[in-house]
């Protein structure tokens, strides 16, 4: 056991220097508060019959249905558990693990049974909690971080504008330009990778449905900063220059910048675009409880860009992932998309209507998300005691 701990505690380290090798002093210094933490403000784990009970502190229940992309959590999951009861205060029950994390319990709830049951509860026994720099990077205003009392205001006012007539005019436009992309790629007879394609393709097109952005030097001056925000989202919270989190918050600051100037244009009426972002502005004149304020525009502005680019992104590039190890399926998708293509003339793009008839198109994507994850935990905090499945968390 103290082999295997000493081992340990040299994987981690050298994980620590590689990732905050610019930060070495700061991280002395953590492990200091850390060591303070641990001594005076750590509640004690009682452990009885093979249940884990808390007192006091909040509880983080990280949620992941079991796939190929929770596996690679194993990691994780071994660097935080050397037994199933230790002294640093790790536990092990069957499939569900529970550690400490930066002065706070966490519990790793692993079954769907599990996921199922917490998020039905949402806003009653859970509240959504995320890392503080994760929260910083979004801002406070953020779908993510925003308390019960507003999130549904802003969650229904973000929907709205999504209506069937607008995604239409916007497959239009996506089609157009995934088309072109590959053909380009076609012409040029490079190889690529899907995941960067994908990225860029997903990006481009969410800031033109959004905010009508098309001109290429903004298009790589926002993603830059949307990248060093994204980055920034699971980094150590502390403002020092060269780091992760540094430059994600210098990010922040720049693209709300960025984000008001294109707001003053349009109000100023030198700019009119049909997107989301107008449809917005044309808001002003309505009720509070009927409107997003500047500050909710632009941090939820952000979130849709950065969340819908990841996602959409690594869900294309598992669905070409899956699809080269099924002949079959991909046969299928192949014969449906060509069996609706000899129906239209050449050049026409791809309409919604054409969409509504893939239903193998939509078997695809609904096996990709359910074989892989795209998002490998959902954060939320415990607001009393509760049992899940039979256990105290």
């Amino acid at each position: 056991m103290e082999n295997g701990s000493s081992i340990m505690e040299d994987h981690q380290l050298v994980l620590l220097v590689q990732e905050y090798n610019n930060i070495i002093i700061a991280a002395v210094v953590c492990v200091g508060v850390a060591s303070l933490l641990w001594k005076f403000g750590w509640r004690k784990i009682v452990v009885s019959g093979g249940e884990v009970s808390y007192l006091g502190g909040w509880v983080y229940h990280f949620l992941v249905k079991p796939s190929p992309f929770f596996r690679q959590l194993t990691v994780l999951k071994d660097a935080m558990i050397l037994s199933d009861s230790d002294d640093s205060g790790n536990h092990k029950h069957g499939k569900w693990f529970k550690t400490r994390i930066f002065g706070k319990i966490h519990v790793f709830v692993p079954t769907t049974q599990g996921a199922r049951m917490i998020f039905s509860n949402d806003f009653s026994l859970f509240n959504k909690g995320y890392v503080k720099s994760m929260a910083d990077a979004v801002g406070e205003k953020s779908l993510l971080c925003t308390p019960h009392e507003s999130h549904k205001r802003i969650r229904r006012l973000l929907s709205d504008p999504f209506s069937m007539n607008s995604l239409s005019d916007f497959i239009l436009k996506f089609d157009k330009m995934l088309s072109q992309r590959l053909k380009k790629l076609e012409q040029e007879s490079k190889s690529f990778k899907v995941l960067d394609f994908s990225m860029k393709m997903t990006f481009d097109a969410i800031c033109n449905m959004l905010m009508s952005v098309t001109d290429d030097w903004l298009l790589q001056k926002i993603e830059n900063d949307c990248t060093a925000v994204s980055d920034a989202m699971l980094s150590f919270p502390v403002m020092i220059p060269g780091t992760r989190y540094y430059r994600g918050i210098k990010a922040r600051k720049r693209l709300m910048e960025t984000f008001r100037e294109m707001i003053d244009r349009r109000r100023s009426g030198k700019e009119f675009h049909e997107d989301f972002l107008q449809s917005m502005l044309e808001r002003d004149s309505y009720p509070p409880n009927e409107k997003l304020d500047d500050l909710e525009i632009m941090d939820n502005l952000l979130t849709l860009i950065i969340a819908g680019q990841t996602t959409t992104a690594a869900a294309m590039m598992w669905s070409v992932k899956f699809l080269d190890g099924n002949r079959q399926a991909q046969d299928r998708l192949r014969e449906e998309q060509l069996s609706i293509a000899r129906k239209k003339e050449s050049g026409d793009p791809v309409t919604l209507e054409d969409i509504t008839k893939m239903s193998c198109g939509s078997k695809v994507v609904k096996e990709t998300l359910r074989m892989a994850n795209v998002l490998l935990w959902f954060p939320r905090v415990a607001l009393d005691d509760c049992k899940i499945q039979g256990k105290y968390p």
